[in-house]
């Protein structure tokens, strides 16, 4: 098989896993355990977390040792708290302090499987590197179409199947991920070295990324992103499924599978446009768009118009995700491709702690569809700025046109 096919049902292994762990938790959190707002936001923080201390340690490990073995690792790591839940739902001893284990030990895993993974794309895409990007994002939230399905069924058949398959998924795609052909890093320090290293290598992707005016544009937008978009999907979208709409597991799940069908669907018409001449517009385009159509959601309307909002603002991430993506794995040196590729990450989820704390704490002061809105109006605010200043200077005005 192709190195590419490889890389591609690994990273689809761990976009099911991702799928059915983000609806999953969700729905025990929330609704089976009842957690107000405020502790739904500290749970999903708990996940979040590990992100924060350890994403960029895990870009640093990828480019001194390989990220195949990094990913293959962190990945096979992920099966023990999943089957630790399971093992706590076929005992009955789900707790909120259970659900924050598994959080951290599954947040963990995600800080070094995502910037290995990310780091391994350059070498397996074969000199298209927008096209294999894009190509990768419709496999990743295709896959979470497949989630979405699965999970689903939780109402029907109970939480323990579900999280059985969820390990299941996760042994094929380490198989698939270790069979990846890749050539082993030119220079293999000792831990001594590498420890003594380590701070100066994340330093680098951080100098390398804020010296680039479309990659350091990214981390901003990425920070808003962590801020005010993973708040409302992982906290306010829950809360107002429960406690607007009377929602089940279900309910959960298509909501997940509108946004992210609309991920899929225009991560595909990408495919067939071919390349974006103007990435850094489309990106911030695409945003405000998406803003636009979260805020909508929080105005109390039915559920199918709530879930076609959902939809829109997946469609506008597709366009976002693929355009953010594209700009840091061109613009990002060879020799650091997983430090800049930790960072484009790290810059995303590391925010994402205190946007789940900002969207409990609002979502239960005002109400989560009041949340919706005020994340709108805060992510519009981060884009206007970026545009009005990428127009103010002279090299922004022709950065921001391309």
């Amino acid at each position: 098989m192709r190195p590419l096919n490889l890389y591609m049902a690994g990273t689809a292994s761990w976009f099911v896993n991702h799928g059915i762990q983000g609806v999953m938790f969700a729905w025990l959190v929330t609704i089976v355990l009842r957690e107000s707002p405020q502790m739904v936001g500290i749970a999903q923080m708990a996940m979040l977390l590990p992100a924060l201390l350890f994403m960029l340690i895990g870009g640093s490990l990828a480019d001194r040792f390989g990220g195949r073995r990094v990913a293959v690792l962190a990945q096979a790591f992920s099966v023990v708290p999943v089957l630790g839940l399971l093992a706590v739902l076929a005992t009955d001893q789900l707790s909120f302090a259970t659900m924050i284990g598994f959080a951290v030990l599954m947040g963990l895993a995600q800080a070094f499987v995502t910037p290995a993974r990310d780091g391994l794309l350059n070498q397996v895409a074969e000199g298209r590197i927008q096209h294999t990007v894009v190509r990768a994002t419709m496999i990743q939230f295709s896959a979470m179409l497949i989630a979405f399905v699965i999970v689903g069924q939780t109402d029907r058949v109970g939480p323990a199947p579900v999280i059985a398959v969820q390990a299941l998924v996760l042994i094929l795609g380490t198989i698939a991920m270790r069979r990846i052909p890749v050539s082993a890093p030119a220079r293999r320090p000792s831990d001594n070295a590498l420890w003594r290293d380590l701070s100066a290598s994340v330093a680098t992707g951080l100098v390398t990324v804020m010296r680039s005016a479309p990659m350091r544009m990214v981390a901003i937008q990425n920070v808003a992103i962590g801020m005010f978009f993973m708040g409302s999907y992982i906290v306010t979208i829950p809360v107002a499924v429960r406690d607007i709409y009377g929602g089940s597991a279900a309910d959960l799940a298509m909501l997940n599978a509108a946004n992210a069908f609309g991920l899929a669907l225009t991560s595909f018409l990408l495919m067939r446009v071919g390349y974006i001449r103007r990435p850094r517009r489309a990106l911030l385009l695409a945003q405000a768009l998406g803003a636009v159509a979260l805020g909508t959601a929080g105005f109390g309307f039915d559920f199918p118009v709530f879930a076609a909002c959902i939809f829109l603002w997946g469609g506008c991430g597709g366009v976002a995700m693929s355009m953010a993506r594209t700009i840091m794995q061109e613009q990002a040196p060879y020799d650091q491709r997983g430090r800049v590729m930790a960072f484009f990450s790290f810059s995303l989820m590391g925010a994402g702690p205190f946007g789940a704390l900002l969207a409990g704490a609002i979502a239960g002061w005002w109400g989560p569809g009041n949340a919706l809105i005020a994340a709108m109006c805060g992510m519009l605010t981060v884009l206007g700025t970026l545009a009005v200043v990428s127009r103010g200077s002279a090299e922004g005005v022709s950065d921001l046109g391309r």
